[in-house]
């Protein structure tokens, strides 16, 4: 369905592995690299939009001493409570769902990622042979088509012999899924930081998400190929850093106003 996507991004990748085999080697494969690059580049793509939510997120934290004073005035009127804060959105042109766009656009290119991850010979490396050819270890993974947690038959866990097998359920310790979901969790909570001040109702959906995403993520992460979750870690940790720099250095320049 989303093939349109997924061929671009798997000649993407393909391109980019071409240009970094010279750097291929067991502990960080020119395939896992080609992974991180293209996720880096995407983000980069994304950078606009991600403008617009830090920008959103921003004009919701100087929003926030009007939003505590309504609460306080209107804290047992909530109907009035909803439609005064309403009013102070309009009245600053903001849109306290304006940081969820870049999300909501991110999701097609995730999955078109997950297109090519789960079938890399049809979208990026042609035939199988090439494909089951290159190298695809990460540090201690030694397999990104196969999902975090997998144990492979000759003993290795995800390509250390270091016993981390979990016993209770036969399975290797997914770090890379851990860091998936810590690295969500970080993120969304930077989000609702942002965004806070809204309606009860809002920062209760706010405070949902905060805890669900980051467990749908790892446990999508169990099955998903270790590749699609590298790509999300990274993407998730490039976010990261863009917000915290775009909203440290608004905060700093509201302090200089003051």
């Amino acid at each position: 369905m989303l093939d349109f996507i997924a061929r671009p991004m798997g000649v993407m990748v393909k391109f980019i592995y071409d240009m970094l085999k010279f750097i291929d080697n067991p502990v960080i494969s020119a395939y896992a690299m080609a992974i991180i690059v293209a996720g880096i580049l995407l983000k980069l793509v994304l950078l606009p939009l991600t403008k617009k939510q830090t920008d959103s997120m921003k004009n919701m934290q100087q929003l926030q001493p009007e939003l505590e004073k309504l609460k306080k005035k209107y804290k047992n009127d909530k109907e009035t409570l909803n439609r005064k804060t309403m009013e102070l959105y309009q009245e600053n042109n903001v849109n306290p769902m304006g940081g969820c766009l870049p999300l909501l656009i991110q999701f097609p290119i995730l999955i078109g990622f997950f297109y090519v991850l789960r079938d890399p010979v049809k979208y990026a490396f042609e035939t199988q042979a090439a494909y089951d050819a290159i190298n695809k270890s990460f540090l201690w993974i030694q397999n990104l088509g196969f999902p975090a947690n997998h144990v492979f038959e000759n003993g290795a866990v995800n390509g250390l012999n270091i016993g981390v097998v979990l016993p209770f359920i036969g399975q290797a310790l997914p770090l890379l899924a851990l860091i998936a979901g810590l690295t969500t969790y970080y993120q969304t909570k930077m989000m609702q930081s942002g965004q806070s001040g809204g309606s009860d109702q809002a920062a209760s959906t706010q405070n949902t998400m905060t805890k669900i995403m980051p467990l749908m993520i790892f446990f999508f992460a169990l099955s998903f190929p270790a590749g699609l979750t590298l790509y999300w870690t990274i993407s998730n940790s490039f976010q990261i850093v863009q917000q915290y720099v775009a909203l440290n250095k608004g905060m700093k320049i509201g302090e200089a106003k003051k």
